[in-house]
Order: structure tokens, then C-alpha cells, then sequence
């Protein structure tokens, strides 16, 4: 399983000579059991690689890889209909492999200084790792559902007392335990949330929740701030012989939804704050010095977007016009035939949330690139802060 530390590995990964290889694997519905189709399109691109390698004389340096490449697609079939990813360099003996869900858009290999990670990061933000806590008064599972794999991670048990067979003098026997019964209901709900908040630290992207409707006004209170911000929501379900295909299938449908109105919610901050001078920036020169400064908390990539840049090979400043001089240090640049991977490099290096749209009018509208941003540098002066 892939981590977001492998990811920000990748993502710090350069090849001098040019050999830093990219091999995304999508699965098909072959018309034979062979699986031709699938070798045929590799060995297609594969020979187009070492075409452009020659070409740039970086032949000797790339062929071991892709020939590790040819290899292993003579015994992919299928591969059990999972995607799989490879980035690779033999000169730098770097050679990483994963399996992931088959949600990649097509087979590609790419072959460059940097790793090519936009798919990648693409279906990290359409699947994050989320902690699912199913729970009622007496028992609770936690699962984790990351990428397409579901697991229960924790499981805890509340011992309740027991109600005796007779209430007492005046019934006072059975307020006394129903009291205490509330109060352990208390207590455990306290427990449970404190672990949610445990597990927050070991950093889980989101969370949800499934119980009863009556037992959540109960638990619901206890939640900690850091948390709630990233709480989707609650799903009714009966903790009691819940399935963990049930819990799958409940906390997909509602992550799902939040996910598309969080996204909506994120375009019309950033193109509504752009438009106000406010906490929000559109098109590529833009949302590049806002990188550059630091302003940006969360990065906007339309599905399609696509644009040329240049990099200064000393400092690492990408401009968004062709030029041959850094406007930082002077040096010269190289050219980018597309900026994307650059953007995500950057943003994983700082932190920064990256998020795909797939399909967003103001957004592509707005160039297609777009940003959320924690401040405005022309705007954080003292005096203003102050005003």
C-alpha cells in the first residue's frame, strides 16, 4: 500500500541524466484471455521511450528500466484487475512498485528528469484515508478504509452494569442504576472520542462516524476540535452484526457526497476570493508566486489543465513565460512542457492540500488552475493585521 510519505519521496526525487521513469498501469476488459491488447500497448510505449531516449542520448541509462518494464508486463494479466504504478531509475538504483485501484485514465510511461506523479495524486485525493468508528454504548470498531482497502484497525468494549431484579424501595435501586448508567455512557463516549483524536495525530485525513440515531446527540458532544475539522459526517447504521461490507459501503456513499460539495465549496472560495482581492488566486502566474510566497493552503487542478513553463535550473523558479534567464538569479531555465508536475512537487514539498476537480465551469474558466490561500502577502502588513 502506498503512503503519503512515498508520495512526498517521489516527489523529491530528480534524475540528472534525464532517466527517471513513470509507469502507470490501468486494467482492461481484454477481448482474450491473453491479454495481448495490454503487452502490445506496453511494448508500443516502451519502444517510444527508447525512441526519445536515443534521441537525447539518454539511451543507456533508460533501457535496463525499460526493459524491467517489457518484463513485467509478460506476466501482468490483468494483474488481478489492480492498477499498477512504477517509478524508476536503475543509475540511482531507484526502483518502487504499488498496486493501487484501477481508477487511472489510461496505461502511459513517462520518461523525464522528475517523476511523473499527477495520476498519482489524483487518486490520492479521490480516495484519503479515512477512519470509519462504528459505535454503540457498549462496543466500538474503528476501521480504516485507504485507496480501495478496508481493514478494522481497533476494536473496544464497554462493560455495563447490570440491572438487578428488583428496583428497591421506591424504585430508588433502579434511578440509582440508571444514573449510573448514564454516567458510564458518558465516560465511554469521552474514551471513544479520545481515541478519535489519537488517531487524528497519526494523521488520518478524515473521519466519520456510524450509530444509531438516538445514541449520536450522546457521542457527538465529546468530539475534539481538531476532529471536528475534519469530521464528513455520520451515517445511521445498527452497530449490532454490521458487516464490514456494510461499513464500506455507507461511509463511501457519504465521504462521496462531501467530497463533491467540499470541492464545489473550494472553487467558489478561491475564483469568489480572487474576484474580491480576497483569500483566493486563479490562473497560472498567480498561483505561482502565491506558491512562491507561501500564501497557499490549498492547490486547485482542473482535470485537464495543461501549460507550458520554463524552470530555472539553479534556483527552482518557474516562470509562466518562455524565458531564458531566471527572473530570481539570472541563470538559465529549462523548459516545461507542462507545469503540473512541477505545481504538485511543490505542493507536496510544502504541505499544501492538493485537490483535482474533474469538471468545474468557473474553474476552467479561470485557466483551469486555482488556490485557496492561508493569507494575501500584500495584504499582511502590520497595519492592516492591526486594522
Amino acid at each position: 500500500m502506498i503512503t503519503r510519505e512515498n508520495i512526498r519521496e517521489l516527489s523529491g526525487f530528480e534524475s540528472q541524466e534525464g532517466c527517471a521513469l513513470s509507469f502507470y498501469y490501468q486494467p482492461s476488459t481484454p477481448k482474450d484471455k491473453s491479454h495481448r491488447e495490454e503487452l502490445i500497448l506496453v511494448k508500443d510505449l516502451v519502444r517510444n521511450a527508447l525512441r526519445e531516449a536515443e534521441k537525447n542520448g539518454k539511451n543507456g541509462g533508460a533501457r535496463q528500466d525499460l526493459e524491467k518494464i517489457l518484463s513485467m508486463a509478460e506476466h501482468l494479466h490483468g494483474n488481478g484487475g489492480r492498477a499498477k504504478v512504477v517509478f524508476a531509475s536503475g543509475k540511482d538504483n531507484f526502483w518502487r512498485e504499488y498496486d493501487l485501484p484501477p481508477r487511472l485514465s489510461e496505461t502511459t510511461l513517462v520518461l523525464h528528469r522528475r517523476f511523473h506523479l499527477r495520476p498519482l495524486t489524483a487518486i490520492a485525493d479521490v480516495l484519503p484515508r479515512l477512519l470509519i468508528v462504528v459505535a454503540d454504548k457498549s462496543k466500538a470498531h474503528f476501521f480504516e478504509l485507504w485507496m480501495d482497502e478496508i481493514h478494522e484497525r481497533e476494536k473496544l468494549t464497554n462493560e455495563l452494569p447490570r440491572r438487578g431484579r428488583s428496583d428497591g424501595f421506591a424504585g430508588y435501586d433502579a434511578g440509582h442504576t440508571e444514573r449510573h448508567v448514564e454516567h458510564e455512557a458518558m465516560h465511554w463516549y469521552k474514551r471513544l472520542a479520545e481515541r478519535m483524536r489519537e488517531f487524528q495525530e497519526s494523521g488520518y485525513d478524515r473521519f466519520l462516524v456510524g450509530c444509531r440515531d438516538e445514541n449520536w446527540p450522546e457521542f457527538e458532544p465529546y468530539m475534539h476540535p481538531y476532529v471536528r475539522q475534519r469530521f464528513v459526517g455520520r451515517f445511521a447504521i445498527d452497530p449490532a452484526g454490521v458487516t464490514i461490507g456494510q461499513v464500506r459501503e455507507a461511509g463511501e456513499a457519504l465521504y462521496n457526497e462531501f467530497r463533491a460539495n467540499r470541492r464545489a465549496g473550494l472553487v467558489r472560495e478561491a475564483v469568489g476570493g480572487a474576484q474580491r482581492n480576497g483569500r483566493g488566486a486563479v490562473g497560472l502566474r498567480r498561483v505561482l508566486q502565491a506558491l512562491e510566497t507561501g500564501e497557499v493552503q490549498t492547490l486547485l487542478l482542473a482535470r485537464n489543465f495543461a501549460a507550458p513553463a520554463v524552470q530555472c535550473g539553479n534556483c527552482g523558479h518557474i516562470d509562466s513565460h518562455s524565458v531564458k534567464e531566471c527572473a530570481v538569479c539570472g541563470r538559465g531555465t529549462i523548459e516545461l512542457e507542462d507545469v503540473s508536475d512541477a505545481l504538485i512537487r511543490i505542493a507536496m514539498r510544502k504541505g499544501i492540500e492538493i485537490i483535482h476537480i474533474p469538471d468545474h465551469p468557473d474553474l476552467v474558466k479561470a485557466g483551469g488552475v486555482a488556490a485557496v490561500l492561508r493569507f494575501r502577502a500584500d495584504q499582511n502588513t502590520e497595519g492592516k493585521k492591526a486594522g
